[in-house]
């Protein structure tokens, strides 16, 4: 915990060290007038005075003038915002040109900083780099595309097809990361000074930082604090050039209604953190501790069936719920206090995704469908100069949409009971989000923090300027068209995991951002009870403005909560995915997990009705497997891995039958859902798992050993010779279809492995080709495209089993392969949680 010493005057501090430097502050004038306007009484007891933005005197209006005078006045502030984000981003470069030296230091005898003192000096930095040159990239294209700016200059007037104000929105909503640099501001300012005090080699660094002028030759010396300074003094700056610009745009134009939520985000941002420097100190806990805001954001509240969109904030010991009253004309956004409950002795449960009603389904793809083809609309609009007035209705009607959405289609539930009896239930749409909730709220009831009873009214009241999460995170509020942004289906084949310190069953989650058109989520099935449980399986995304994706890996216990064991996020960037597969390897806490990427960028087309999977019996293997994207089908795979985890000394296993019953119930499960199927397959009988296999084969349209091999494999028989006889039947074997090949292959090493224990479950070879023989190989049928000669069944039977038997005889079986190969273009890259 931090000690708390007086308050720091950053602005002044930061002058008055520029002077002791000998720095010449190149924006003298600028600075007296911000300090003149910004400045209040309240600097001398808060920390981030110089960003409080109420005494600036915004305006409602737009100054009147004409539209075309207006529109050239903001082509001139929009260029003077392009060249001052140029010198920032030469400035944060300028900052973080040595952090990957000191970062490879850290690991040396002989530090410049420790690997803790490198996080703390550049906390936030290469994020807030990263924003602003997406927003400066982004405007940089925009003014230059037809109907910006002409080339002498001059404005031409189709200047309100010039839009801008997605890409302030953005950026604004996107002021977090300054949350946490400004946050973290005063304790890298005393790492800084505290090594350049002690280390001469820092000092040096710290001392003589240049700068380059852009296209001039000339270079700019900046001392490390008066870089460190300069994001807290440009959050200031952002604020005012939105309200310029704001005052220069037609009302009528597109851009006006959207740079006026910027400009309230911005100023309640800057609001926020002001007041929380001073609401964080108002009431003392247990330990010395204060109460703080630790986190908040929008989760679906449960009350007696209803479900509500609720903005959740959780403080040092206690959460809060509040419902949000919009903004009205005149007044600023409020919350209203809804229920909260203390964290002492809190218990909480979270239920993995429960399955929807069909009902359920019809609705959400009723939502999809509207949200569709009103982005659809936005999309054919955006390059009008015409129809503003209905791409701002389109737009609104779609953040509407959207938030109906995102208050129907939550599956994940987190329980909250209280010991005095309070309980509320509330729900995710996301598992990560999930587990970033439950991991801040385990920490914070470990530390046993008592609760001081809290002023509900002055509490929920300050939530406003408090808050770090502004609105709901709606894909539409902050959508741009980025390049960079995957558009078509993202393929994901989650191959394995190590790691474990004991055998576990689990499953791996996979998330995806964007607009949610699609399923934004899937789930890989449960693996068996292993220290590295594989899975080999393909998960499919259509996404549409995907950037991010998230994998968790969750461990599953029977009569127990699921445990997500390690959670990892990734940047997707279309320019570095293609058509190839590209593995990845993510470590997850104590887990490492294998997958590939794959994307295949296309139009997208919502369908007709919501999807189902497709069917697995009665279906040709090689259909099956090419939509599972793998050699042996995973309802053959998870059959065997059952049995031989439990079935490997049941007495007549294979030969004794399970319930009819419940074999007919799996094979719906594994029809109709795969991962439902396999849960439901870890806790079945074990010869009804083994009825399951089975049946597949016995289903199988065309056998798994082709029936035009019958009368060649029949031959073998004949040979005399017992090693030319499996050569025979082995280069037969090599005509097969992969899927097939393997999968027989992956069966008699099964098959093998559970005669080894024959002693016990009394099933020698000849046995298991007896039950199995009939249903992998068949005589053809005469008059189905076969006209070989005829055989009688009892001989057709003999030569079933007795192939069969030859194969399972085999000592030098080769191997199965259960995947398809996920050939990659690059080497394998390691990305740590």
């Amino acid at each position: 915990m931090r000690t708390s010493e007086p308050p720091m005057d950053v602005y002044q501090e930061a002058l008055r060290y520029l002077e002791t430097q000998h720095v010449p502050v190149a924006v003298e004038a600028e600075t007296e007038a911000l300090e003149e306007d910004v400045f209040q009484e309240e600097a001398v007891s808060c920390l981030l005075s110089p960003l409080l933005p109420e005494s600036l005197d915004f305006p409602d209006t737009p100054t009147l003038c004409s539209p075309k005078e207006m529109l050239e006045r903001r082509l001139v502030v929009l260029k003077g915002i392009l060249e001052t984000e140029e010198v920032y981003l030469r400035e944060l470069e300028t900052l973080l040109m040595p952090m990957k030296a000191l970062r490879a230091s850290a690991g040396t005898s002989q530090p410049v900083l420790s690997g803790r003192q490198v996080q703390t000096v550049f906390y936030q930095v290469p994020e807030i780099r990263d924003m602003h040159q997406s927003f400066y990239s982004g405007l940089k294209a925009r003014l230059t595309e037809p109907g910006g700016p002409k080339q002498d200059g001059e404005m031409n007037y189709t200047g309100f097809n010039l839009v801008v104000g997605d890409l302030f929105l953005k950026m604004v909503n996107q002021f977090g990361l300054y949350g946490g640099f400004i946050g973290n501001y005063e304790e890298a300012v005393k790492v800084v000074r505290k090594c350049t005090h002690s280390d001469p080699r820092f000092r040096t660094l710290a001392q003589s930082m240049m700068s380059s002028n852009g296209s001039s030759k000339t270079r700019t010396t900046y001392t490390f604090e008066a870089l460190l300074y300069k994001p807290l003094d440009r959050v200031t700056k952002t604020t005012l050039v939105m309200h310029d610009l704001l005052k220069t745009t037609p009302e009528e134009h597109g851009d006006y209604a959207v740079l006026q939520e910027a400009l309230r985000l911005s100023r309640s941002f800057l609001s926020g953190v002001n007041e929380s420097s001073q609401c964080k100190r108002e009431v003392m806990l247990s330990h010395g501790m204060r109460r703080k805001l630790m986190r908040d954001g929008f989760v679906v509240d449960v009350s007696e069936g209803e479900r509500s969109l609720r903005h959740l904030f959780l403080y040092t010991d206690l959460l809060l719920c509040t419902r949000t009253k919009h903004a009205t004309r005149g007044k600023q956004e409020q919350y209203r206090f809804c229920w909260y409950l203390p964290l002492a002795g809190l218990k909480r449960r979270w239920v993995a995704d429960q399955e929807r009603s069909p009902d359920a389904h019809l609705r959400l793809h009723a939502i999809r469908t509207k949200m569709h083809l009103l982005c659809q609309q936005l999309r054919q609009h955006a390059n009008r100069s015409r129809g503003l007035a209905f791409a701002a209705r389109s737009r609104k009607k779609l953040e509407q949409t959207e938030l109906t959405l995102l208050t129907h289609s939550p599956v994940y539930t987190l329980e909250l009971h209280s010991p005095s009896g309070k309980s509320h239930t509330l729900l995710l749409s996301s598992l990560y989000e999930l587990e970033e909730w439950r991991e801040v709220i385990d920490k914070l009831t470990k530390d046993d923090i008592e609760t001081v009873p809290p002023d509900l009214l002055t509490l929920t009241s300050a939530c406003v300027k408090l808050r770090m999460t502004q609105q709901p995170p709606l894909h539409s509020t902050h959508a741009v068209e980025d390049e960079k942004s995957l558009c078509g289906t993202l393929s994901v084949a989650v191959h394995s995991a190590c790691g474990l310190q004991q055998p576990a069953s689990l499953y791996v989650c996979v998330e995806v951002d964007g607009y949610e058109f699609y399923d934004k989520q899937a789930q890989t099935h449960s693996s068996v009870h292993s220290l590295n449980p594989h899975w080999d399986q393909e998960l499919c995304f259509q996404v549409d403005g995907a950037q991010d994706l998230r994998v968790l890996c969750v461990s599953q216990s029977d009569g127990q909560d699921d445990t997500v064991l390690g959670k990892a996020s990734l940047k997707l960037d279309s320019k570095a995915l293609n058509q190839r597969w590209r593995r990845r390897t993510l470590h997850l806490g104590q887990v490492e997990v294998t997958l590939s990427l794959k994307y295949c960028p296309h139009p997208l087309e919502l369908s007709s009705a919501a999807a189902q999977q497709q069917p697995v019996f009665c279906v040709p293997i090689e259909t099956l497997s090419q939509h599972e994207g793998v050699l042996v089908p995973h309802v053959v795979r998870c059959c065997v891995e059952e049995v031989e985890r439990r079935g490997m000394d049941e007495v007549g296993i294979y030969r004794v039958s399970g319930t009819t019953s419940d074999i007919g119930t799996l094979k719906d499960a594994f029809n109709s859902n795969l991962r439902e199927a396999v849960t439901r397959l870890r806790s079945a009988d074990v010869n009804v798992v083994s009825g399951v296999l089975k049946l597949y084969f016995r289903e199988l349209p065309e056998p798994l050993l082709p029936t035009k091999m019958f009368h060649s494999l029949a031959g073998t028989l004949e040979i005399q010779d017992m090693n030319l006889r499996l050569v025979s039947m082995l280069s037969l074997l090599q005509s097969c279809p992969e899927p097939n090949r393997h999968t027989f292959l992956y069966l008699l090493h099964h098959l093998q492995r559970v005669s080894k224990m024959q002693d016990v479950n009394r099933m020698s070879l000849m046995n298991l080709a007896t039950v199995f023989g009939p249903s992998l190989l068949r005589h053809p049928v005469v008059g189905l495209g076969h006209d070989g000669p005829t055989m009688d069944i009892s001989r057709e039977v003999v030569v079933q089993v007795q192939v069969v038997f030859y194969y399972l005889q085999c000592n030098n079986l080769p191997e199965a392969q259960t995947s398809l190969p996920h050939d990659t273009d690059a080497e394998d890259e390691t990305t740590h949680a």
